[in-house]
């Protein structure tokens, strides 16, 4: 049955399952995304899917139906291999507040999801920006697969009601439906892999909750997660650097709703080798330790070192990373962890993924230096966690 939802979080709530079979047909009669139907799908008339989607009657029969064997598409084709330590006990509690770094615009969650459903266990309910949902069909079908709306075009002055209303509905989601939630470290990816924890976002998650509950007790009560996910190679790679660039010569620089799309496109079906999920226990206790007495500032900055350590130290380690540490810095540090093969082989990967840059007057030296950086800053973080 579909549970009663407050009618203030209607313009950003993910749908329930008796709204599913209506936003299913919805899809397949946009335009736009039957073209994009059409393309994944060759041969396949649109009365086809419509008949197939009448099994849909569920999120959860979307999801195992529709996204799951997609995911499984793209792991078999662009992942020499997918590994996770997530170990959720069947019946045990699941309201966990999943908190990871950022590599992949739409996979990030969608790979958690696999993984879960896999097992299982409930799918999250996934943030995601509202300037990512270009065309109609893109809300539709996020919502359909448990996304809730975060308002990034807030103004100033909507910022503060806009962080309550979010912070509302993910106690909600965690205390209500007593399902578990995604949400990135931060706004945006780090486009250098150097994963920092903002504290606007614990701020937001303490926003919600009774009166009578101190800080540390509203960040407990929505038992925060540490998430880790580590990409052998990154597809966007190089869409980054080229970002980097455009911002340094450029500072008014916005990238446009195509390069967004570009970045999704290149990201969802882009190479990545292999894949790793490393998740944390909850860290209640570690927050329950802090002294609650000191500043709220410095509280929420220890929070956040706590949440950074455990990323940190969840990184899954490739030769890349070390084989580019030691190219910028210009050493053998970490020689003894890879081979001379393993280094051409990155060394023509990374010629390969400068080829691609197509931007007025390329600097190739500072472009070469930021994708080495985004490959060394993982492993600069975990030696200093250890």
């Amino acid at each position: 049955m579909t549970m009663d939802i407050p009618s203030g979080f209607e313009d950003m709530r993910s749908l329930e399952d008796d709204e599913v079979r209506g936003a299913v047909l919805s899809l397949l009669d946009d335009p736009d995304f039957r073209r994009i139907v059409k393309g994944l799908v060759k041969g396949v008339p649109i009365w086809a899917h419509k008949l197939y989607t009448r099994r849909f009657k569920t999120v959860n029969s979307f999801q195992t139906g529709m996204i799951y064997p997609f995911l499984k598409k793209i792991l078999n084709k662009a992942c020499t291999g997918f590994t996770n330590n997530i170990s959720i006990p069947q019946g045990g509690r699941e309201d966990y507040v999943y908190l990871s770094n950022h590599r992949d615009i739409v996979l990030d969650s969608a790979f958690l999801d696999y993984i879960l459903l896999m097992s299982g266990h409930k799918s999250v309910e996934i943030g995601i920006g509202n300037n990512l949902l270009i065309h109609p069909w893109i809300e539709t079908l996020v919502r359909l697969n448990r996304s809730f709306i975060v308002n990034r075009s807030a103004t100033a002055t909507e910022l503060l009601e806009a962080s309550r209303k979010l912070s509302a509905y993910i106690r909600f989601v965690i205390q209500d439906k007593k399902s578990p939630v995604w949400l990135a470290q931060r706004e945006g990816r780090a486009k250098d892999s150097d994963d920092r924890t903002q504290k606007s976002v614990l701020k937001m998650l303490a926003m919600s909750g009774p009166d009578e509950m101190s800080l540390s007790e509203r960040l407990q009560s929505l038992h925060i997660t540490p998430l880790t996910i580590s990409y052998e190679y990154d597809p966007c790679d190089w869409l980054k650097a080229e970002e980097f660039q455009l911002k340094r010569d450029n500072p008014d620089y916005v990238k446009s709703e195509q390069a967004d799309l570009d970045n999704m496109k290149t990201g969802i079906f882009g190479f990545k080798g292999h894949v790793h999920y490393q998740v944390s226990a909850p860290i209640d206790s570690e927050i329950a330790d802090l002294d609650p007495t000191v500043p709220r500032n410095k509280f929420l900055d220890q929070v956040a070192g706590i949440i950074d350590k455990h990323i940190f130290k969840g990184y899954r380690i490739y030769p890349c990373n070390r084989i580019a540490l030691d190219m910028l810095r210009g050493d053998g540090s970490q020689a003894s962890f890879y081979t001379l093969t393993e280094k051409k082989a990155f060394e023509e990967y990374i010629s390969g993924q400068l080829s691609h840059i197509n931007i007025p007057n390329p600097d190739w030296d500072f472009l070469r230096e930021r994708i080495l950086t985004m490959y060394a800053n993982p492993l600069i973080n975990h030696l200093n966690a250890l």
